[in-house]
């Protein structure tokens, strides 16, 4: 996004799930307000992405999507030692997605999570 506030938040949203995981007492707050910057910036599909990602953590406790399968991912390692990190992982890189909204990628993954996360 291009609001300087709705970015430092998503730096703020980062940082927490770096020191704390999925702690969804400040992370629901957080992503509410990140919303609110995109509905005023008029961005649907970041609106629509950060509602379902907080209604799925508040249903939840966790983020049950999986990261993106962009690159290979070495299916032979023992993928339970992962499990925990997982969710963090890959809401981590939803928040991140929002940041660079001119990115075709970007946006095309945010569809994708969209789509996951309608179907979850």
């Amino acid at each position: 996004m291009e609001n300087k506030k709705a970015n430092k938040l998503i730096d703020k949203i980062l940082k927490n799930l770096d020191k704390t995981g999925i702690n969804t007492d400040t992370l629901i707050d957080d992503l509410k307000e990140l919303r609110t910057y995109a509905l005023e910036a008029q961005v649907p599909l970041v609106v629509k992405v950060l509602r379902l990602t907080y209604e799925h953590i508040e249903s939840t406790e966790s983020f049950m999507i999986p990261v993106l399968d962009d690159e290979p991912i070495d299916d032979d390692e023992d993928v339970e030692a992962n499990d925990d990190v997982a969710p963090v992982e890959s809401l981590k890189y939803v928040i991140a997605l929002m940041k660079n909204l001119k990115n075709k990628g970007n946006i095309s993954d945010l569809k994708e999570y969209r789509d996951l996360l309608n179907s979850y």
